[in-house]
C-alpha cells in the first residue's frame, strides 16, 4: 500500500518514495527545553509518531530512522537560567527528562535518535566554516551571519517574496548585518551571559544560532539528503526556510525531499504559546482526563488543520475510548490470531487522515460487538486482532480493557483491590452483611463489582 503525503514544498499531495527503502529517514524539530512543554508542543509529537508507526509498518521497524532533536542552547534557555539562577545543563536536563516522560505518557514511540545541540557544536562549526569558504556567510561584529541574498531560491518553502522577508526584520541591535533578512549562524558571547553558554570557534567564543543546530544534527545522523522533514507550521518560516538555505548552500544537495507541517492548537482564535500566557501542560490536563484520551483528542483533527482545544473534545474522546475498550473487553479472551485491518492503515496512508482512521477504528468496535453477540469464536478472534492492529497504528488501545476501566491511580487501585478481596472472603464466609456493606462502599467510590464463577472483577463506572 503506497503512502501519499502533502508536501509543503510543492503544495501538492505526492506518493512517498524514499531514496532507500532499507533506510527511510525522518527528522522532526524537537523542543527548546527551557520550561515545561505545553499541549501545543505535543501536536507534532503525536502527528509524527503516527507517521513513524506507519512507516515502520510499511518498510519494517529496522528500516526507518527517526531523529527528533533537543535544543539545549538558545537565547530563551540563557534567559531562563539567569532568572532561575541555574546552570544550562541542570535546566535543560530537567526539562528534557520531563518532555520525554510526557511523550511516554502519550504512548509516543521513542525516536531512533534524539540528538542534543550541545553534543554537536563541532559539527555546526564545520558547516559554518564551509558556508564562509563558499561566501554564503560573513563575520560581523556580533557574530557570523548567513547571507540570504547568496542563496538561490530562498523562500521556496514558505513562498515568501523579498518584501515579505523584510517585514518585521530585526535590525536594532544587529546593525552589523549586511541585509535585514540575514540570520545568525554563530553568536559571539555577550558580557552578561554565563560561561557555560559559550564555546571556542575560529571566529571567537560564542554559541550557535538556532537554525544551524537542526541542519547540523539532521545531516550528521540522517545524511545530506533526508526523506521527510516535519514540524509545526509556525516553524516553516524562518526556521525551516533557513535550514534549507544553509544546508543546501553548504552541501550542494537537496536537504529534504518531503516537508510536512502540522497545524497549531488554539484556544478560541489564539495560538497556544508561552509568550501569550495561554498554555496548559500535559499533567494539568491529566488531572481530569486519561492520557489516552488526550492522545485521541490530538488525532481528531487532520494534522494540517488547526485544532481548537476544548473540554468537549476531551469528553468526546474519553466517551469513544470507553466504547472501544468495552468492545475489546467482549472479545479479549478470544485466542490470538494473525489479522490486519487495512482500512485504518489506508486512511493513514492518505496523508495521515486520522479522522477517517478513527472512524474506521470505531467500525471495528461495532464488528467486535456483533461477533460477541453471536458468540462466533472465529469472528471474535479476528475482531480482537483487527482492533489491536489498528489501535497500534494510532497508538491507541495500548492497555488491557481492565487497565482502562480501572484507571491508572495505583494507590487507589490497591485500595479497591483490597476491598474487593475482603468482600470475596466475606462472601466465602457467608458474611453477606459485610459483603453488601463493602459493595455499597465501593459503589460510593464509583466502582462497579462484577461477580462470576471465576471470581470478582471491578471497573470504574463510566
Amino acid at each position: 500500500m503506497s503512502i501519499t503525503l502533502y508536501n509543503s514544498l510543492t503544495r501538492a499531495k505526492e506518493v512517498f518514495q524514499p531514496l532507500d527503502e532499507e533506510r527511510v529517514t525522518l527528522y522532526v524539530c524537537g523542543p527548546t527545553v527551557y520550561g515545561r512543554a505545553h499541549i501545543g508542543n505535543f501536536r507534532p509529537v503525536i502527528v509524527f509518531d503516527c507517521l513513524f508507526r506507519l512507516l515502520r509498518k510499511v518498510y519494517g521497524n529496522s528500516s526507518v530512522v527517526f531523529s527528533r532533536n533537543i535544543t539545549d542552547i538558545e537565547d530563551k534557555i540563557i534567559e531562563a537560567c539567569k532568572q532561575q539562577d541555574s546552570s544550562i545543563n541542570s535546566l535543560t536536563s530537567k526539562f528534557s527528562a520531563l518532555y520525554n516522560s510526557d511523550c511516554e505518557s502519550l504512548a509516543a514511540l521513542q525516536p531512533s535518535i534524539e540528538p542534543k545541540a550541545t553534543d554537536h557544536i563541532q559539527d555546526m562549526i564545520t558547516m559554518i566554516s564551509v558556508l564562509l569558504d563558499k561566501q554564503h556567510a560573513y563575520v560581523g561584529s556580533s557574530g557570523v551571519w548567513f547571507s540570504v541574498s547568496s542563496a538561490p531560491g530562498y523562500g521556496k518553502l514558505s513562498k515568501r517574496n523579498r518584501e515579505d522577508n523584510m517585514d518585521g526584520a530585526r535590525v536594532d541591535s544587529e546593525s552589523d548585518k549586511r541585509d535585514p533578512a540575514d540570520f545568525a549562524l554563530w553568536k559571539f558571547q555577550k558580557d552578561d551571559e554565563p560561561d557555560d553558554a559559550k564555546w571556542d570557534s575560529p571566529w571567537g567564543k560564542g554559541r550557535p544560532g538556532w537554525h544551524i543546530e537542526c541542519s547540523a544534527m539532521a545531516s550528521k545522523h540522517l545524511g545530506e539528503t533526508i526523506d521527510i522533514h516535519g514540524g509545526g507550521i509556525d516553524l516553516q518560516f524562518p526556521h525551516h526556510e533557513n535550514e534549507i538555505a544553509q544546508s543546501e548552500c553548504s552541501q550542494g544537495k537537496t536537504f529534504a525531499r518531503y516537508w510536512l507541517h502540522n497545524g497549531l492548537i488554539k484556544f478560541g482564535d489564539a495560538k497556544m504559546a508561552k509568550s501569550l500566557g495561554n498554555i496548559i501542560t500535559l499533567p494539568e490536563i491529566a488531572k481530569d482526563w486519561p492520557y489516552e484520551s488526550i492522545r485521541y483528542a490530538l488525532l481528531t483533527s487532520h494534522y494540517r488543520a488547526d485544532l481548537n482545544w476544548t473540554q468537549d473534545i476531551l469528553q468526546q474522546s474519553k466517551t469513544t475510548l470507553d466504547r472501544l475498550y468495552s468492545a475489546l473487553r467482549r472479545v479479549w479472551n478470544a485466542n490470538s490470531v494473525e489479522s490486519e485491518d487495512m482500512k485504518v492503515q489506508g486512511a493513514l496512508s492518505d496523508d495521515l487522515n486520522t479522522p477517517l482512521a478513527l472512524a474506521n477504528l470505531s467500525n471495528l468496535s461495532t464488528k467486535a460487538n456483533v461477533a460477541a453477540d453471536m458468540q462466533d469464536e472465529k469472528a471474535m478472534q479476528v475482531a480482537k486482532a483487527e482492533l489491536l492492529a489498528a489501535g497500534n497504528l494510532l497508538g491507541l488501545l495500548q492497555s488491557s480493557p481492565s487497565e482502562w476501566e480501572q484507571g491508572f491511580d495505583k494507590q487507589e487501585n490497591e485500595i479497591v483491590e483490597n476491598l474487593v478481596e475482603e468482600r470475596l472472603k466475606a462472601r466465602q464466609m457467608k458474611d453477606f452483611a459485610r459483603a453488601d456493606e463493602i459493595r455499597e462502599q465501593l459503589s460510593k467510590m464509583n466502582i462497579e463489582v462484577m461477580d462470576s464463577p471465576q471470581g470478582s472483577t471491578w471497573r470504574r463506572k463510566v
